[in-house]
């Protein structure tokens, strides 16, 4: 037997006692260590840089179409016509770049734009301006005035062309189900309004050679017939458009979620989708009628920048206003000397340039889905 000095004690053995470890001080005169930058700030701060390359390289092409063209200027022959009155190149900076230089500036901002918020309400990643029938309408504006009301100022061509595009929005707005519309609707209407009309602007173009020959031009889409006057008859369009769409951006978000999760955040998607055609009416009206529909800048610009910023909108829009800009005015430059001395238009250069990438974006779509 075991005597009781050898049988285990039933009593609780005691609790080791708790270390509690405390920060120790650095030494004097020491820098405390950083903490690291959290997640959103650094993806601000990559966006910001973002965004200033952007504003850079919008300046540098910029400077290209007011140097670049049959006559080529330096850069100081550029800024010495742009100040002084009695230099050689005054002129041809004031008189043919500068207009044309803005008026790029103007219509590849609202294409760009247009693109994404069409993308955006629809929730379609092919929306491109010609999705709901606006470039059709102005074509079918202008077209009828040429040819029914003899038309032959480029001048008079922006309110036709503009008043056709308005038309067809609200007509859209109206076949696609008024404030009951959905994104399904809205595409199928336009489709339907951009067939119907682009067949009646071909009919009146056979059917009348002069309305042919003044269109024919205007159709393809160039910047060669920029003038002052069309500057400033665009820019309070393109600029409503601009402060409407930026307006959008947080209610275009909740949107593109699906109207129940928009409805949850408390947004309106009747009204957010009739504010935003109101918005491409305005930005691609202006710019279809001031020189023509232009295809593919509102298609491209938006899907390259979502790969840069994702898909918020309170940052793609204001990427989309520098770069669009940007890709329309080197398509311009290239147009004018890849045929020296003549000229290719611009229309042409977007749709040699965005075929491809359509192309790609489908060929990858299908590739994911699969």
């Amino acid at each position: 037997m075991s005597s009781p000095r050898d049988r285990p004690s039933s009593r609780p053995c005691p609790k080791a006692p708790q270390v509690t470890l405390s920060k120790v001080p650095p030494p004097t005169g020491a820098p405390a260590p950083a903490d690291p930058p959290p997640k959103g700030s650094s993806r601000y701060a990559a966006r910001s840089a973002g965004l200033l390359g952007a504003l850079l390289a919008l300046l540098a092409v910029l400077a290209l179409s007011l140097a670049v063209g049959a006559k080529p200027l330096s850069l100081n022959e550029v800024w010495q016509g742009l100040v002084d009155s009695g230099s050689p190149g005054y002129t041809v900076v004031h008189e043919m770049r500068l207009p044309r230089t803005l008026l790029g500036l103007l219509v590849g901002a609202a294409l760009g734009l247009s693109g994404a918020v069409m993308q955006s309400a629809t929730r379609n990643p092919l929306g491109d301006p010609g999705l709901l029938g606006i470039n059709a309408g102005a074509a079918a504006a202008v077209v009828s005035a040429i040819s029914f009301l003899g038309l032959s100022s480029f001048l008079g061509y922006v309110w036709f062309a503009f008043a056709g595009a308005a038309a067809v929005s609200v007509a859209v707005y109206a076949i696609g189900g008024g404030r009951t519309a959905t994104p399904t609707r809205l595409a199928l209407a336009g489709a339907a309004l951009n067939a119907a009309l682009f067949s009646y602007v071909n009919a009146v173009m056979l059917l009348d050679t002069a309305a042919l020959d003044r269109m024919r031009f205007w159709t393809v889409g160039s910047l060669a017939t920029a003038h002052p006057g069309t500057v400033e008859r665009v820019l309070p369009f393109v600029v409503a458009g601009l402060v409407l769409s930026l307006v959008l951006a947080r209610p275009l978000n909740a949107v593109a979620m699906g109207d129940d999760s928009a409805r949850a955040l408390g947004a309106d998607p009747a009204r957010t989708r009739a504010a935003a055609i109101v918005a491409v009416t305005l930005l691609c009206g202006a710019a279809t009628a001031a020189c023509g529909p232009i295809v593919f800048v509102g298609l491209m610009v938006p899907h390259l920048v979502r790969a840069l910023t994702g898909p918020d909108l309170r940052w793609m829009l204001p990427y989309c206003a520098l770069l669009s800009p940007a890709l329309m005015l080197g398509a311009d430059v290239i147009g004018r000397v890849i045929a020296r001395p003549s000229e290719v238009q611009v229309g042409v250069v977007t749709v040699v340039l965005g075929g491809p990438f359509f192309l790609y974006f489908v060929r990858r779509r299908r590739t994911v889905a699969s």
